[in-house]
């Protein structure tokens, strides 16, 4: 008991990092079918409301990626457009389409992994997420990063 306890106190897994980890199932989902390997999960009141990844080369649709994705089903599921109670998880930062939508259904939280500093919505200034939107990025940032750069190695035809 009390060695669980010091383990604990030494690695404390923080909610973020948690569904972090889910959102990285998702992107392994998408690394498996030879998708670009982004995950993402939406989160109310600690519960997951949605899983995905990206699905544009399966439907043959530049905007199914993992945010769009998740948005549809989370809005089918709680029955609404507004997201304002809920938080994003996603392994790569939302594209500039991605936070449109995501402002649109006035999302409460997005935390990312690893930035895009080529297409990130972050290039943008002023942002392009709702005002109230509070942003974490870098969690999980090694990990999600590596699947990405394995991936596109991969692609190229480089050692990874």
């Amino acid at each position: 008991m009390i060695i669980e306890e010091v383990e604990k106190l030494k690695s404390p897994v923080t909610e973020d990092e948690k569904f972090m980890k889910e959102a990285l199932k998702e992107a392994r989902k998408a690394y498996e079918k030879d998708e670009i390997p982004v995950g993402a999960v939406i989160v109310c009141r600690g519960k997951i409301i949605s899983r995905s990844h990206n699905l544009t080369e399966l439907l043959r649709d530049p905007t199914a990626h993992a945010e769009m994705q998740a948005i549809t089903m989370t809005t089918d599921s709680i029955g609404g457009k507004y997201l304002d109670e809920c938080t994003l998880y996603v392994t790569l930062e939302p594209c500039p389409m991605c936070a449109a939508a995501l402002n649109w259904a006035q999302v409460k939280r997005v935390v990312y992994g690893a930035a895009d500093p080529k297409r990130g919505f972050s290039l943008f200034n002023p942002s392009l997420l709702h005002p109230k939107c509070e942003v974490k990025e870098g969690i999980c940032k090694e990990e999600c990063s590596e699947l990405l750069v394995r991936f596109f190695s991969e692609k190229r035809g480089n050692d990874v």
